[in-house]
């Protein structure tokens, strides 16, 4: 994809990036200068009623260069509403957004997937696991995403459980 506005760079300026994890309660975005967080938001309210004004106040005040997002697994429908918002910011304000696991910012646990199952990662495969207590797990913005795996891929990753 090719982008039809120039950004300006000066020789000081400096790199602000997203990281948005939306796959689960609560809503986390970290607000990163130079791949080092500096401002958390977060939001018990639904990704669909409160990720856009989140994502806005950040881009209004910031020169956001890059959204990293979880594409999966989790919430479907909260990964195809960050998608899509994702999306079209990149295509409206030439912003660059890539995907990274949900099992990278929550130390590799069990994942809700729905009812009792939890999406689960064994080696390189994710399958959904029936767990007959909650699982406990939280979801942390890292205090630096320099090391934090990308995907290639920016798509969605919908593993969806069989019902």
């Amino acid at each position: 994809m090719s982008c039809k506005v120039e950004r300006l760079k000066s020789p000081s300026h400096k790199r602000y990036s997203l990281l948005i994890i939306s796959i689960s309660t609560p809503l986390l975005i970290g607000l990163y200068e130079d791949d080092i967080l500096i401002k958390t938001l977060s939001s018990e309210l639904k990704t669909s009623e409160v990720l856009l004004p989140l994502i806005m106040e950040c881009l209004d005040n910031y020169d956001i260069s890059k959204i990293i997002y979880t594409r999966g697994p989790g919430s479907y429908m909260a990964i195809k509403l960050t998608y899509i918002m994702l999306k079209t910011i990149e295509i409206v304000r030439c912003i660059k957004c890539v995907g990274c696991s949900g099992f990278a910012l929550n130390g590799g646990k069990p994942i809700k997937a729905i009812g009792n199952l939890y999406f689960i990662k064994e080696k390189e495969t994710i399958i959904t696991k029936k767990f007959e207590q909650p699982v406990i797990m939280k979801f942390t913005l890292p205090q630096s995403i320099q090391d934090l795996e990308l995907d290639e891929e920016s798509t969605p990753e919908y593993v969806l459980p069989a019902v």
